[in-house]
């Protein structure tokens, strides 16, 4: 869901402009917590979350999803990162010929990964992003962009709204996204924020009734999320942002 509300929007503007876009996704996500009364009978965590996920990329004009079909290593410092088959713990050029494989097949010009500290220090999201990096490389993908938050703008939010710090949570790291400062690209997706929403409210199995996704007001939402902020791999930062990742 995390890759939805960071790029989402990004993925339907490409769509909508012509571009093939394709959702890789190293794992099924089955060590999620389930909400009480979601699962039919006989139906698994993992299996709710492809149908979700299949749901959202039509949503998003995604023409191809893939499963790399690694074990979701569950939240940070639990013994599910070392699990046998657990993405976190899978060999990074292994895991990276299999994402390569990909890339090449689509005669991939773009790639997208999460920033060095997978956004919020997710151990799959900081493994996605060392295996997407060295994917590119065996590829030859030229142009990749970190997906990220801009950290600035979230506490500029935060401080007009006057709200409350954000409580602890076990297993999230609070210092989310990137500074202002490393951010390279921003994409206006605002025409694009009605297919962004309706992509998360499809995983419903991680948006359940009352989430800030769902309760947060339209402009509020448009506001906040309105832009996708990208470092791009390779390109100093500090000189005036580009405004797409097809330029």
């Amino acid at each position: 869901m995390l890759f939805r509300s960071l790029c989402g929007g990004t993925l339907a503007k490409a769509a909508a402009a012509g571009h093939r876009t394709v959702l890789v996704t190293a794992t099924r996500g089955e060590r999620g917590e389930v909400p009480d009364g979601l699962l039919r009978p006989g139906e698994t965590l993992a299996a709710r979350r492809s149908e979700e996920l299949a749901a959202a990329a039509d949503i998003l004009g995604v023409a191809r999803v893939v499963f790399l079909d690694y074990l979701d290593s569950g939240m940070r410092n639990t013994p599910a990162n070392h699990a046998p088959g657990s993405f976190c713990s899978a060999d990074i050029d292994e895991a990276a010929q299999r994402l390569a494989a990909v890339l090449r097949a689509e005669h991939a010009e773009v790639l997208t990964v999460y920033d060095d500290h997978g956004v919020y220090g997710h151990p799959d999201h900081i493994q996605i992003h060392r295996v997407g990096i060295r994917a590119a490389e065996l590829a030859g993908t030229r142009f990749v962009f970190e997906a990220t938050f801009n950290r600035d703008r979230i506490a500029r939010m935060r401080a007009d709204a006057a709200l409350p710090p954000e409580p602890e949570v076990d297993g999230i790291d609070h210092t989310i996204g990137l500074p202002e400062s490393e951010i390279t690209t921003a994409v206006d997706v605002t025409g694009f924020i009605a297919p962004k929403r309706s992509a998360i409210a499809a995983h419903a199995s991680q948006i359940t009734e009352g989430s800030f996704f769902l309760e947060i007001p339209p402009d509020a939402f448009r506001q906040g999320f309105g832009t996708e902020w990208y470092r791009q791999r390779n390109v100093a930062a500090g000189g005036p942002r580009a405004h797409d990742l097809f330029g």
